[in-house]
């Protein structure tokens, strides 16, 4: 379980396949503090850690996982948004995140206001899967790239977010441009109350 709350944008330093996966491996400033069979989300998905070398450590994405995320999208060099799970201890500073991403997303525009930027995104799903709570709602929580937004200019397939600077800058959003691919996790309360009002009717 996640919060959305990004605790650092590191660099895969090294990538390779194995049949249909991929192994990951990223440099990070808190790899001395992970364990292997720990939990990190990478840009929301998570992941499993398999090893670690000094400053660095490495991750598989099996093909399902490559399906439906932008990891394989990565390069050497690309910078990678990281959660460590939730303590349960601590305050919820975003929404309740689980790291399974549902969909990508494309950007299409970035616009620059006052000093922060609004993002807009467009997505892709089917009318089943948007009656089972697979949308955003305004002023809603959406995760985009693991990182927990609130959405504003909510449509059918596509919605905007608000970005400010201290965000822009200590994530992977100032990589994105228009036409860069994202991964979204809708709002798991959405989807169960989507699923309970489905039963009940």
């Amino acid at each position: 379980m996640f919060s959305g709350i990004v605790e650092e944008a590191a660099q895969v330093v090294a990538i390779s396949r194995d049949g249909g996966n991929i192994h990951l491996t990223l440099k990070c400033s808190f790899t001395n503090e992970l364990k292997i069979d720990q939990s990190v989300a990478h840009n929301g998905v998570c992941l499993t850690v398999v090893s670690i070398d000094e400053d660095r450590y490495t991750v598989t994405a099996i093909q399902e996982t490559l399906d439906r995320s932008n990891l394989g999208d990565l390069s050497v060099g690309s910078f990678v948004n990281l959660e460590r799970s939730m303590m349960m201890n601590g305050r919820l500073d975003g929404h309740i995140v689980q790291g399974h991403v549902d969909c990508t997303a494309i950007c299409e525009s970035v616009e620059e206001v006052d000093g922060s930027r609004y993002f807009k995104f467009r997505y892709n799903v089917a009318p089943e899967m948007a009656s089972k709570g697979y949308v955003t709602v305004e002023k809603g929580s959406v995760t985009v790239n693991g990182v927990s937004l609130t959405v504003c200019d909510s449509e059918r397939d596509s919605f905007r977010v608000a970005i400010i600077p201290y965000t822009f800058e200590h994530t992977n959003f100032k990589q994105i441009v228009a036409g860069t691919r994202v991964n979204l996790e809708f709002d798991i309360i959405g989807k169960y109350l989507s699923r309970l009002m489905e039963f009940s009717k």
